[in-house]
């Protein structure tokens, strides 16, 4: 009777619990978000100020009195137009062996990148993955650099802006140089060059050939609209991001939502927006000082997000030139890439665009690790098998501890059931009895937890590497596994395919989740039973819980977790046959 009370009180308490995050926390949130859709619905305009010295081009006030910086001015057209919106301007085309696209001539913008060596699926003809849109596109996202001046400044060349090229295509040693004269003195040279990776320089030149002196401000900005698809992980951040003075600072999207502008000075640094694998980013000059701002409006009855910098001032004299360079990152995060620039252009902190997480200094160390063993296995999936392996070789002594401690809690299990069928009702008398046989056969129950304890980091570091790695992105294994970056495709409600029908994705149990719930079920059954009728209860549908949780999980963190219970098992029964249990 008393178990069963324990059972309806803890029912009771996770209802409540549930009860309570719903009333609590979900029903505000999405209150919230109907309001913001009602005003987004009632609103058509950008709510931040247009400066008069940019002409009629749309802007956003950027920081430092009286100095604004080209926002985002875009019309929304149907996707189906995209190709419509790239004929509609000049172009410069761009071919590397990593991308290809193009940049316009109106507004000299960066709008148009395809990224050649990434596909939408594992198909060979899988369409490319289009990281940039032109402006005119819905969810358009876009990358521009340029001047700013103060409110007695000549006309500077903005978004509508129409720019001269030498006619060339940009590639890997072959940059591309635009210019425009604004017929008032000034005339202006944006040089765009290449490498083999996914880096672009942006040289920005000025020659006044006037009579007076002018003050100007660079800038950089990359604007993205509407609000992009995100795994909503907690263990994954998606959304702007930057490195200032080598601290990373992240803001989900309702973050800036919520405050509309958010700025922060720093001497170098950059400033992005991420996806789980792809990144845009501007990096300026790492020796100077700028303002950044993480921005978000509604324009167009959509969400509007930008991430731009400001430079210093620069007095350019009658006769004089100025000449600033910056970088742009559109590309995939792959870590030996963005290690490589960080070291060759003194970028701060640029590997930290991968979400490694609080256990960084384990985490980075393991991808590299399990990248040398896919160099040398030539199987990403092989490659975590055998780095799980290295892993249960350095805990060894450790996790020998724990299977002592264990085999022999399993061997005192019939004596703990007796006492507690003898004092049920007498709660001291059981507690007392049960620490004298601890004492007796020199067993601590705690002794146990410590070295599993200490390997906790360790497997979050690693389930970390796996989920946010690129390389493990289409990566195969054998057989039916074409990704490790997804879910096993396979699902025993529809026979695994033998039945023509697709399930719900909560049902979607495939095959190496079922291997991983019975690995887990049989090292469960080497561990001592909980003496307690309620948690043995709970204890034997845990496994049953994990093979539902984890059979939307990628592939490559089931395969490993399966691996893993595996290896625990070898390993437990190996010192159980040695300590003589049964």
């Amino acid at each position: 009777m008393s178990d069963q009370k324990n059972m309806l009180i803890a029912i009771a308490i996770s209802l409540a619990i549930l009860l309570g995050f719903q009333f609590f926390y979900e029903f505000p949130k999405l209150e919230k978000e109907r309001e913001r859709q009602a005003q987004i619905a009632a609103q058509d305009k950008s709510q931040l100020p247009t400066p008069s010295n940019q002409g009629d081009d749309a802007s956003v006030q950027a920081p430092g009195g009286g100095v604004s910086a080209p926002g985002v001015k875009s019309e929304v057209l149907t996707a189906q137009k995209r190709a419509e919106a790239l004929k509609s301007a000049p172009r410069v085309g761009i071919e590397s062996p990593t991308l290809v696209g193009s940049i316009s001539l109106v507004g000299a913008r960066l709008d148009d990148l395809v990224l050649k060596q990434y596909g939408q699926t594992v198909e060979v003809n899988s369409e490319r993955i289009h990281l940039l849109h032109p402006s005119e596109v819905p969810k358009s996202y876009f990358a521009e650099f340029g001047w700013v001046g103060g409110s007695d400044s000549p006309n500077l060349p903005g978004p509508s802006t129409i720019w001269s090229s030498d006619g060339k295509q940009l590639k890997p040693g072959q940059p591309v140089t635009l210019s425009w004269d604004n017929g008032a003195g000034l005339k202006f040279e944006r040089t765009y060059s290449l490498d083999e990776g996914y880096m672009v320089t942006v040289t920005q030149k000025v020659t006044n050939t006037g009579k007076t002196s002018t003050a100007l401000f660079p800038y950089g900005l990359i604007a993205r609209s509407g609000t992009p698809d995100t795994l909503g992980f907690y263990i994954l951040h998606e959304g702007p991001l930057g490195v200032f003075d080598g601290t990373l600072r992240e803001y989900d999207y309702d973050d800036v939502q919520e405050t509309r502008k958010i700025e922060v000075t720093s001497n170098g640094g950059w400033i992005g927006i991420t996806d789980k694998y792809w990144l845009a980013a501007l990096v300026p000059d790492q020796a100077e000082n700028f303002t950044y701002r993480f921005v978000h409006s509604i324009e167009n009855k959509d969400d509007r997000y930008q991430v731009d910098y400001i430079g210093q001032s620069s007095s350019l004299a009658a006769g004089a030139s100025i000449e600033i360079t910056n970088r742009l990152f559109a590309g995939a995060k792959e870590v030996k890439l963005l290690d490589a620039y960080s070291e060759k252009f003194g970028i701060q902190n640029f590997d930290l665009a991968v979400d490694f997480g609080w256990f960084y200094f384990l985490t980075k160390p393991f991808f590299y690790a399990i990248s040398w063993l896919n160099s040398y296995l030539g199987n990403f999936g092989l490659a975590i098998l055998a780095f799980t392996v290295l892993v249960k070789a350095v805990f060894y002594p450790l996790a020998n501890k724990s299977y002592r401690s264990m085999a022999k809690m399993r061997d005192l299990t019939p004596k703990l059931m007796t006492l507690r069928e003898q004092y049920g009702d007498d709660k001291m008398r059981l507690n007392q009895e049960m620490m004298a046989i601890y004492k007796k056969e020199k067993v601590n129950p705690a002794s146990g937890c410590l070295p599993i304890l200490l390997q906790i980091p360790v497997f979050f570091a690693l389930y970390k590497v796996l989920f946010v790695n690129i390389e493990m992105r289409h990566a195969p294994f054998y057989g039916w596994i074409k990704d490790l970056s997804v879910a096993d495709p396979t699902s025993i409600f529809n026979a695994f395919g033998l039945i023509p029908w697709t399930p719900p994705d909560f049902l979607m149990i495939g095959i190496w989740p079922i291997l991983m719930g019975l690995t887990m079920w049989l090292q469960q059954r080497l561990n001592p039973q909980p003496t307690d009728p309620v948690q043995a209860k709970v204890f034997m549908f845990l496994p049953l819980f994990f093979t539902f949780l984890l059979g939307t999980f990628p592939a490559g963190l089931v395969i490993y977790w399966t691996w893993n219970n595996l290896l625990s098992i070898a390993q437990q029964r190996l010192i159980m046959y040695r300590m003589g249990v049964k």
